[in-house]
């Protein structure tokens, strides 16, 4: 049995195929719903349920709450319908615009910036056209069917010859995709991917100052985002903030300081949680999200686009909707779940 989703403001409309969850249907047929992790770990596709019933599976009980839950909010990656259903969710512009596909990727680059960071080059195939906004992420077929997401570091008009794709891996021990690529991957190896995904990307349409906000491997979208901008000659005042705990872990800071003096509209600044003595740091030091509201405590008029890990962006998404005035609109987030996040304390 097929059931029918209205989303409202938009009028759009899709059918769910029985145990298919809303976000599945949605992204099958082209409906541009905002979504993250695909988890239940992010809450990036929180939306309000008018008329109908759904089930959840599992997800994080801080990302849906039971009063939420009671309030008719649900997650669309891991809600159920069991009737039709009218839903309120804000549509993202472009999201659906290129096809999702699954293709081979040939590795022709692996560099360690730092010791537990990897950037690896895939080369797309040349029979297939690969098409993304900058920021969205991608997602490894492993073997026995598991699956990991990495955003890619470049922009869609820099893919450079051969056209390829630019990963930034981060090495999580004991993890089954690090540790092979952390271990035996190698040059020439094939990965089977799919993609693109998600909903982290510029909102085009507007003219606001920009805070980009990004720790540890959430740079990746943040610098593809930022190659957009420069190829595109947007112009929009930007702020990129870059959160690491010590001074290794800003593991393409000569890359942002040349992108500050190349972008005159762009301001670079890095912010050390745990600098060592070694490091010698005299810049900003403590939480990310906090050195932005002590630079920018009225965030009324600009847009956020977060990335990172989930403590990161769940504070800096409370706080600066909270004491900033940021409208809770223009918080546009990419929460880097693990998969020890994705099933830690899992309702």
């Amino acid at each position: 049995m097929n059931f029918q989703i209205t989303v409202q403001p938009s009028g759009a409309s899709f059918s769910v195929e029985r145990d298919e969850t809303l976000l599945s249907a949605a992204i099958r047929q082209g409906v541009a719903l905002p979504y993250g992790c695909k988890d239940g770990a992010c809450g990036s596709c929180k939306s309000k349920l008018l008329e109908g019933r759904v089930i959840h599976g599992a997800h994080q009980p801080k990302t849906l709450s039971e009063a939420e839950e009671a309030a008719g909010m649900v997650l669309t990656c891991c809600a159920t319908p069991q009737t039709d259903c009218v839903l309120e969710a804000r549509t993202v512009p472009g999201a659906g615009l290129f096809p999702i596909l699954k293709l081979p990727s040939r590795v022709i680059g692996i560099e360690r910036p730092a010791g537990d960071v990897a950037v690896v080059r895939l080369q797309l195939p040349a029979n297939q056209s690969f098409q993304f906004h900058a920021g969205q992420y991608v997602e490894f077929i492993l073997r026995d069917g598991a699956r990991r997401s990495y955003s890619m570091a470049n922009s869609p008009a820099n893919l450079g010859t051969p056209p390829a794709v630019e990963l930034h891996i981060r090495h999580m021990p004991g993890g089954k995709f690090t540790d092979h690529v952390f271990g035996a991957l190698k040059e020439k190896d094939i990965l089977r991917m799919e993609g693109p995904f998600g909903s982290f990307f510029l909102r085009e349409d507007s003219d606001k100052p920009i805070v980009l906000l990004a720790s540890g491997t959430g740079f990746a979208p943040i610098k593809a985002i930022l190659e957009q901008m420069e190829q595109q000659g947007i112009t929009r005042p930007t702020t990129l903030y870059w959160g690491c705990r010590s001074r290794a872990d800003l593991y393409l800071h000569d890359w942002a300081l040349q992108a500050a003096v190349r972008i005159p509209t762009l301001r670079y600044v890095p912010v050390l949680s745990e600098p060592k003595p070694e490091d010698g740091w005299t810049g900003r030091v403590g939480l990310v999200h906090q050195a932005v509201m002590a630079d920018l405590p009225d965030l009324s008029s600009h847009q956020v686009y977060a990335c990172g890990a989930p403590i990161m962006v769940d504070s800096a998404q409370t706080d600066f909707v909270a004491r900033c005035q940021l409208p809770a609109e223009e918080f546009y987030a990419d929460s880097f779940t693990s998969e020890a996040d994705k099933h830690a304390g899992v309702a």
